[in-house]
């Protein structure tokens, strides 16, 4: 996977100053940046830096990210924490802990294609695929 733009554009110590001082200030949030997948055909998202609840779903969050890039039902969509598909009923809090990056931020990609091809590190029937809004 291609370096996050968001990192290219900020210096390390300028994104864990921000990371830092968004923790400090709104403790029950998770500081979120979410970019699309290189080469994918679906559409950009309006912003890129999310504050998420802490005890938000990655489900509830694709939920967010199809509202924000304005996707229509039938059209699929992948959200990615490191090359790897994470379950919908986990809380943005376990996987920010798990794969939160140096600079205190969580990276998600999404795609409209399963660009990874990963079966989940998590299980292949925990598979993270949103085709619909419920």
């Amino acid at each position: 996977m291609a370096k996050s733009s968001f990192k290219q554009e900020h210096p390390p110590e300028r994104r864990q100053a921000e990371s830092a001082r968004i923790r400090e200030k709104y403790p029950d949030r998770i500081p979120v940046i979410v970019e699309k997948a290189e080469k994918s055909d679906i559409p950009d998202i309006d912003k890129k830096k999310y504050l998420v609840p802490a005890d938000l779903t990655v489900g509830q969050f694709v939920y967010v990210v199809r509202k924000r890039i304005k996707l229509s039902a039938e059209k699929a969509i992948f959200i990615f924490v490191k090359n790897i598909l994470p379950p919908t009923a986990a809380m943005i809090s376990a996987i920010y802990e798990e794969h939160k990056d140096d600079d205190g931020f969580l990276y998600m990609t999404y795609s409209g294609e399963n660009t990874f091809g990963n079966d989940m590190a998590y299980g292949g029937e925990n598979a993270f695929h949103v085709a619909q809004d419920a």
